[in-house]
């Protein structure tokens, strides 16, 4: 019975579109955040969304830095750098695994 109930509220809710769904979510930050907070969260938002943006297209001008300079003097440090940068998992990888991996996280991030 409590499960058919839960299947029903679930249900309702996957009929919402993409707008309530926007609705529900401002009204649930203002709730707990209070309306004089939100312009100070936008503010941390925009801020750590350029911060990652300065970041990825760091890491892409360092990747044709080594890509123009040649495979053979990258060091493993620095591609390791720039995959923390782009928080990439570089355990257990090879240098020419890496660079795909990390050249996969910029496409990716274009996009």
């Amino acid at each position: 019975m409590i499960a058919e109930g839960l299947s029903n509220f679930i249900m309702q809710f996957a009929g919402l579109g993409g707008w309530e769904w926007v609705i529900i979510i401002g009204l649930i930050v203002v709730v707990f955040f209070g309306v004089k907070k939100i312009p100070e969260l936008a503010k941390s938002f925009g801020k750590a969304t350029a911060e990652f943006e300065k970041a990825r297209i760091e890491a892409k001008r360092e990747l044709q830095q080594l890509k123009s300079q040649g495979s053979g003097n990258v060091g493993r440090e620095k591609l390791e750098s720039i995959a923390d940068s782009l928080g990439i998992d570089y355990t257990n990888k090879n240098d020419d695994e890496l660079r795909a991996a990390i050249e996969v996280e910029l496409n990716k991030s274009k996009q």
